[in-house]
């Protein structure tokens, strides 16, 4: 929408009638009115902008007698708070919240774009209380009518102050009655109750402006605004306060429950990090540098969703899992280390379920949980029972196969984990004083008698054919560390695999490795190959439960939770903080940062927290953040976060301006590379044509200084540990920005679709993707218990190795919830921003953006089909569609959102 101005002939002598009251009034006052001769009247242009009064205003003789001013209706729709996460999911209070609106009123005032041209102040605001005048379950609506005369200018913005005892939620406010047409002005945000604060809310128009094109009447507001979003760095954030600030993660932990919940700090020079959303929460009394833990995380209001989408936000579904399901499932199955007798029981998951005990909420779980959560012949009793994920529903035995194992490292959940080989015999860079000889043990022969037949060693280097899963050096430091916990432990491993003709990759070999102990025992490694033997042949299937440990903690400790979810909290942070609302690129971020903050800090309280979902079922144990920071420290750099830059880092890419997209692949059928190129091209065009709208004169990108502040933040303060490190591009050119914009976009919608909505059909049946070993390979200094349990009865002993009962049904709950599409899930391209859709060039470009991501649907649908492509294609395998731009609700292994939702 372009600004409206006030439009005139040259020869208009406007004439201004004196006023009557302040420059602060309701109804009962009069405005000045500066009004036209006749003539220029007749000779003024027609058109007309929307939030402006019409100019068509007789002049008079006397001030008195002067023609009414426009009136102006205002409707300000609000929606009513259903229950958040942090209240008593099931109870729900959207019906109370709209009864006490009743009788309640919202003071309004209406503030120009434009300072007085006689006094160079701020004009005053037209003040005018709505009331309530209707409502339904999903909305209620205020309305009132302001008197606006000519002189007032175009409105800028709209103060709100809330009149009742309760916070509530705007959706948005409508000015109908200037000639133009109506004004709409997007609000999509808490206003909290005068008796909490007497600030009143500001809402800006849906136009864009760059700071030093900020109307004359809005800059005071524009800086104080942001002034109030970044608080003062003191005290315990209250609930209803938008402030934006960092702090370490040093709530990880609870030292006051006990000693052996403390946690260490995550954020600093021993274990640098990302920052989080600063709480202010008092220090724990037992550790000074740990923030105590209560009932409720803050996060900013306007960060929280939960209390006004239904009970299927994700958000919402996630909590109630973590808070009622999870329990009741830790009460039906009372022993924690009680592992599957049989792979028959694990069946039963699927088929009979868990009985779960009666719960005063069980009709509630069954609502929320369909899928899993069934009702069985007792009313009172309900069973959780796993749907069969479709990886199971096409090939019952698909987990069993080396094939698929290779398969999914391009074409699975965890699809940033390989890497090329590029040297060889392979050597650890840790300190061998330490963690024993460096040389791998893998050697060529070992290698060259599994491909026979196709190529030597050496010509798999040289012509790029050689991969590898590398969980070595990583993980090595936390092996004895781990295996002094109960129920869990750890090896560093190598994972060799072989690219054959058909493009597939063959799994060749599996190193691992146990560093010396404290005890005084030496380095023991070992290789394990495919074998025809039984013994080689269980060790083999031994030896791939443990690689399957390790990549599904790498998964999910750093290529989802650290590259996703936690690296974009500080660009919200800085969005906020250091980017007005009217700011062109805060409107192109925000859609992809809603939701993340408030599912963060979910996962601070209840997934990534001392003793949460991840410590109690994963390998690392109470490790795995710490090694989540080291991962962090080691491989993280932003302008790797880019698709195409991570390509080239593990070497499965390299730049070549004659392929698509700018680089030819080392694996030319790679699922998630070949339609993750065509997304990444797809949102970097869109945010091309958006910031060269925006800034047409490449020299506005350096003086913009709400642009530099906000990246000079991310990288000194939100990502601060790093900020030295190599990877962060300049900011002095359109091409730097759109870089940047594109990488952060990907990271919210594409990387992280591409990592979270499969973990259910991968993860579901957890042979295929154990989130633990729980047991040691049994030819590592075995006892001759193992060894004969081995030998007797070696299914035993992999059904040992796969997490307990509980571990498995827990993470399988977490993952269903996890990998589901909500009702109103926001897809990438669906739909444009209020702000968008009012300027033509944004709209249109968004179009277009939005026509690509249809076609990229249809692309995805036909390389599916295409017999060519086996790593997607074949007899029981699973289409690779995780990066599908759109999708219907549900667990369906597709659908990219416009954020980190869930």
């Amino acid at each position: 929408m372009s600004e409206p101005q006030l439009i005139q002939s040259p020869s208009a002598s406007p004439t201004v009638v004196p006023l009557t009251e302040p420059p602060s009034q309701g109804n009962g006052g009069t405005v000045v009115l500066p009004v036209q001769s006749a003539l220029a009247l007749q000779n003024s242009p027609k058109t007309t902008q929307v939030g402006l009064a019409s100019s068509k205003i007789k002049a008079v003789a006397s001030p008195f007698a002067m023609e009414k001013p426009l009136l102006v209706k205002a409707v300000v729709t609000v929606k009513p708070n259903t229950g958040g996460l942090f209240s008593n999911i099931g109870i729900s209070e959207g019906l109370d919240k709209i009864t006490d609106l009743v009788g309640k009123t919202l003071l309004l005032e209406l503030v120009s774009s434009e300072l007085d041209p006689k006094t160079g102040q701020e004009k005053g605001t037209i003040k005018e209380y709505a009331r309530k005048t209707g409502q339904n379950k999903e909305e209620v609506t205020y309305e009132c009518e302001f008197k606006v005369g000519e002189e007032f200018g175009a409105v800028g913005a709209v103060s709100v102050e809330n009149e009742h005892h309760e916070e509530m939620h705007l959706k948005d406010i409508v000015l109908d009655g200037f000639t133009g047409g109506p004004l709409n002005i997007a609000c999509n945000s808490w206003v909290h109750s005068k008796f909490d604060n007497p600030q009143k809310r500001v809402f800006f128009t849906n136009k864009c402006y760059l700071p030093t094109e900020t109307p004359s009447g809005l800059r005071r507001l524009r800086e104080e605004e942001l002034a109030i979003l970044r608080g003062n760095g003191q005290g315990e954030r209250k609930s209803y306060e938008r402030i934006y600030d960092y702090d370490v993660y040093n709530d990880l932990g609870n030292p006051d429950s006990s000693a052996d919940k403390k946690r260490p700090v995550l954020g600093g020079e021993q274990l640098p990090y990302p920052r989080r959303c600063r709480t202010g929460r008092p220090r724990s009394e037992t550790d000074s540098q740990s923030e105590s833990r209560s009932g409720t995380i803050y996060v900013p209001r306007d960060e929280q969703f939960s209390t006004i989408k239904q009970l299927t936000f994700s958000a919402k579904t996630l909590y109630s899992v973590l808070h009622a399901l999870v329990p009741s499932l830790e009460t039906a199955i009372v022993d924690a280390d009680l592992g599957f007798p049989f792979f028959t029981a694990i069946d039963e998951l699927f088929n009979e379920g868990v009985n779960l005990p009666a719960l005063q909420k069980q009709g509630f779980l069954k609502d929320l949980f369909p899928r899993l959560v069934k009702t069985v012949t007792d009313a009172f009793k309900s069973v959780l029972r796993f749907e069969t994920p479709e990886t199971m529903n096409r090939n019952r035995f698909f987990w069993f196969s080396d094939a698929e194992f290779s398969r999914q490292t391009l074409a699975g959940i965890n699809p940033y984990a390989i890497q090329l080989v590029t040297e060889w015999p392979l050597r650890s860079q840790l300190d061998p004083k330490i963690y024993g000889p460096p040389e791998s043990v893998i050697t060529t022969d070992s290698i060259e008698r599994q491909i026979k037949g196709f190529m030597t060693i050496e010509e798999a280097i040289k012509q790029k054919k050689l991969f590898m899963l590398d969980y070595h050096d990583l993980f090595l430091p936390y092996v004895n560390k781990v295996r002094q916990l109960k129920g869990t432990t750890l090896y560093g491993s190598r994972t060799l695999f072989l690219l054959t003709p058909d493009e597939t990759l063959k799994l060749l070999a599996i190193e691992l490795t146990r560093p010396p102990t404290d005890d005084g025992k030496p380095q023991w490694k070992q290789v394990f190959t495919p074998s025809c033997h039984s013994t080689g042949m269980w060790l083999w299937r031994l030896a791939k439960a443990h690689v399957l440990a390790h990549d599904s903690g790498y998964h999910q400790l750093v290529s989802h939770w650290l590259r996703t979810h936690c690296a974009t909290e500080p660009y919200i942070i800085a969005t906020n903080r250091q980017l007005s609302v009217m700011h062109p690129i805060y409107k192109l971020l925000h859609p992809h940062f809603r939701y993340t903050m408030e599912i963060n800090a979910l996962a601070r309280g209840f997934l990534v927290n001392g003793d949460g979902i991840i410590e109690s079922t994963f390998s690392p144990g109470k490790y795995s953040m710490e090694l989540c920071a080291v991962a962090y420290d080691k491989l993280w750099q932003f302008d790797s976060q880019a698709l195409p830059n991570d390509l080239i880092s593990r070497g499965l890419a390299v730049e070549d301006p004659t392929a698509p997209h700018g680089l030819k692949l080392a694996i030319e059928d790679y699922p998630f590379a070949n339609d993750g190129l065509l997304l990444w091209d797809a949102i970097k065009e869109w945010v091309t044509d958006y910031v060269n709208h925006y800034y047409p004169d490449p020299s506005c990108i350096a003086s913009d200084k709400e642009l530099q502040s906000w990246w000079t933040e991310i990288r000194t303060v939100g990502h601060g540990d790093k900020k030295d490190s190599p990877g962060w591009p300049d900011l002095k050119t359109p091409s730097d920005l759109i870089f940047i914009i594109t990488t952060m976009v990907w990271v919210a919608s594409g990387h992280h679709a591409a990592v979270n909505f499969g973990q259910y059909t991968y993860g579901g049946y957890f042979p295929n993707r154990p989130t633990i070993a729980r047991t040691k390979m049994p030819v590592e200094d075995p006892t001759e218990e193992e060894l004969k349990i081995f030998w007797n009865k070696p299914e035993v002993t992999l059904l040992t190795c796969f997490p307990s009962q509980i571990q498995a049904t827990k993470v399988m709950a977490v993952l269903d919830v996890l990998s589901n599409h909500s009702p109103d899930e926001e897809y990438l391209g669906q739909d444009p921003e209020p702000a968008w859709k009012e300027e033509p060039v944004i709209n249109a470009a968004f179009e277009r953006f939005h026509g690509r991501l249809k076609e990229l649907d249809g692309i995805i649908d036909a390389r599916n089909n295409d017999q060519r492509f086996k790593n997607r294609n074949g007899a029981g395998i699973v289409p690779y569609e995780l990066l599908r731009p759109f999708s219907e609700p549900g667990v369906t292994g597709k659908g990219v959102p416009y954020s980190i939702s869930i």
